[in-house]
């Protein structure tokens, strides 16, 4: 394989890292902050797709030794913690949007949510096209679907913005509910992909 593209898709897994961690640190701490749901399962989501980043870093790195398409130990154990972690999050998304229904919470504002999730598109659509490209220049399904699992990520952004904007706007509880289960529907599919993928060899990336 060509060491070159390697170690562009090297670097974008590591920004891909480094970029989640961040964004699920601002998320939470916002999400908590402005008692909105939807940014803080956002944020939560971030983290664990930091662990099946983890696992693509250790692919990529092992890409560099030799050509293999398998997937080892360290990986399938990733994927295996990044399933159990979404449907955690599912539950917990689920369990809060009944809660914050019952007891008619609202976020105080989604300001945040806004702001964060254009930032996300922004650099997730930059992200899954310089993997989809590095991918199909090194001919490998493994860093090609790793560039669909970020395309999961831009599309959870856009689930965040919308029903941010439309609180903001409105002021209506329900936006915010509606992003929460939003984000627990794309949870719940990247979990059962990860544990089918987990009990699976052949290298690709846990989002659907």
């Amino acid at each position: 394989m060509d060491n070159k593209l390697i170690n562009t898709a090297l670097v974008l897994s590591i920004i891909t890292i480094v970029y989640n961690m961040a964004e699920g640190i601002v998320s939470i701490i916002f999400g908590m902050n402005d008692q909105t749901l939807a940014l803080l399962g956002f944020g939560v989501d971030s983290f664990v797709e930091v662990v099946s980043g983890i696992g693509i870093l250790h692919m990529i790195l092992r890409m560099k030794i030799s050509s293999s398409e398998n997937r080892d130990k360290f990986e399938s154990t990733a994927l295996r913690i990044t399933g159990i972690g979404f449907y955690l999050l599912t539950a917990g998304l689920v369990i809060g949007s009944v809660i914050n229904i019952i007891e008619k919470t609202k976020p105080t504002t989604t300001l945040a949510g806004v702001i964060i999730s254009i930032i996300s598109i922004i650099t997730m659509y930059f992200l899954m096209k310089s993997k989809l490209k590095v991918g199909n220049e090194l001919k490998s399904d493994a860093i090609i679907a790793d560039a669909h699992c970020t395309k999961t990520c831009f599309n959870l952004s856009i689930i965040l913005l919308l029903s941010s904007l439309l609180y903001e706007i409105s002021s209506i509880g329900y936006f915010d509910i509606l992003g929460s289960l939003g984000i627990a529907y794309y949870s719940f599919m990247e979990g059962k992909e990860s544990l089918e993928k987990a009990r699976d060899n052949e290298l690709h990336c846990s989002c659907s």
